[in-house]
Order: structure tokens, then C-alpha cells, then sequence
């Protein structure tokens, strides 16, 4: 075998070698946690966890990792959302402000009519528009719930967007694309009373890209969340 080829095979075995040695980011992330709890150090949980949440643990072991999801970021269409939700339910004040002005109008016609046949005309009226005006209402309620479900869901994913990055107030980050990495990691956590629970970590990463300016912004992986399985 020729010297290049022997270089050859030594070069990929070394690089085979480091990548192997390489640790992988769940591992990473949930060793720094789990060291912050034991010292109680909240403050450094919070830089690992959108909402840090301490434990007892007297030892701990990684389980099962779930498959790595990559999915385009989702902000720019979150954002989308809520800014059209919140140009319906502008633009649905006025119906409904107009749809009670004229139920008030007949309340009062109702309110002066003098007559038996004025009274039951006048009252048939207000009928009919309190049906129009809570028809209009209802749907206003609709409109609200969706704006606030969507202004909901955005925030949250800015909030989160933000923490991967780690870049504090970007004012475009509700316009950045780019990738959105996430698995799940389970976790065997013993107490120190012995006891034994399964935990699932919630991981994420934003890989996110400025097209205007052309600039990248890499994020870390962070908890995004934990929950007790058993």
C-alpha cells in the first residue's frame, strides 16, 4: 500500500475518531442542567430553559432520544396569522357598534310607543335586531379568540426564537427564516429517596436567516419545556 494511500486511511480514521468523541448536544445541555440543579443555581438553569424547573435528582440516565425534526421556522407565518386576525376584528368593530346603535334606537321607539299595535310592532322590531346584534357579537367573540390564540402562539414562538438565539432584541426576528431543529430526549431521574421517574425533555434549536441583510443567526440547543411521563 502506497504512503498517500496510508495517509489517506489515517486521515479518515482520526476525523472518524474526533466525530465519534464529539458530544452529542442533548448530552451537553442536560449535563450543564442537571450540574445547575445540584448546585441550586436557578440562574444558570434560566439560561438553559425557557422555564426552569428544579428536581430531585440524586442521579440520573439519558433513556431514549427521539428522531431529529427539522422544520422551517414558523414565525413568519404565525405572525401573518395574527396580523390578519387582527385586521378582521378591527374591521368587525364598526358592525357591531352599528348593529347595537340601532338596537338601542329601537329599544327607545319601544320605550315611547303609546299604542297596543305600536307597542307589539316596535317589539317585534327589537326582536329581530337583538338577533342581528348578538349574531354580530358572537362573531366578534369568535374573531377575538382567534386573534388572542394566534397573538398566543406567536409570542410564545418569538419568546422561544429568541432564547435559541441568544442575540436579545432582534426587531425582525418575526420576519427571519430558516430551520427549526427539535427532538426529544427521555430521562430516567432517581430522587434521592430512591425513587425512579421518567422525564421527557423537550429540545429546540433555530437556525435562522436575515434575507434582507443577508446574515445568519445560529442558535444553541435549549429546554423548551419538561414533562413527568411516569
Amino acid at each position: 500500500m502506497g504512503r498517500k494511500s496510508l495517509l489517506l486511511m489515517a486521515s479518515i480514521l482520526v476525523l472518524f475518531t474526533l466525530q465519534s468523541c464529539q458530544q452529542k448536544p442533548e448530552e451537553g445541555i442536560l449535563k450543564n442542567y442537571f450540574h445547575a440543579i445540584s448546585l441550586k443555581d436557578v440562574q444558570t438553569m434560566s439560561t438553559m430553559a425557557i422555564e426552569p424547573v428544579s428536581l430531585d435528582v440524586a442521579s440520573w440516565e439519558i433513556t431514549a432520544v427521539g428522531e431529529e425534526k427539522i422544520e422551517s421556522a414558523s414565525l413568519p407565518d404565525l405572525n401573518k396569522k395574527e396580523l390578519e386576525l387582527k385586521k378582521k376584528l378591527e374591521g368587525h368593530v364598526g358592525p357591531v357598534l352599528d348593529a347595537k346603535d340601532v338596537l338601542d334606537a329601537a329599544k327607545d321607539e319601544l320605550d315611547t310607543a303609546r299604542t297596543k299595535a305600536a307597542k307589539a310592532a316596535a317589539q317585534k322590531k327589537v326582536d329581530e335586531l337583538q338577533a342581528k346584534y348578538d349574531q354580530e357579537y358572537e362573531l366578534h367573540k369568535e374573531l377575538q379568540k382567534g386573534y388572542n390564540e394566534a397573538k398566543a402562539a406567536s409570542s410564545k414562538e418569538e419568546e422561544v426564537s429568541s432564547f435559541s438565539l441568544g442575540a436579545g432584541e432582534l426587531p425582525n426576528i418575526r420576519e427571519l427564516t430558516g430551520e427549526v431543529r427539535s427532538k426529544e430526549v427521555t430521562v430516567a431521574i432517581k430522587s434521592k429517596a430512591g425513587i425512579t421517574k421518567n422525564y421527557v425533555f423537550y429540545l429546540r434549536k433555530y437556525d435562522l436567516r436575515d434575507e434582507t441583510l443577508n446574515l445568519a443567526h445560529r442558535g444553541r440547543w435549549v429546554i423548551v419545556k419538561l414533562e413527568a411521563t411516569s
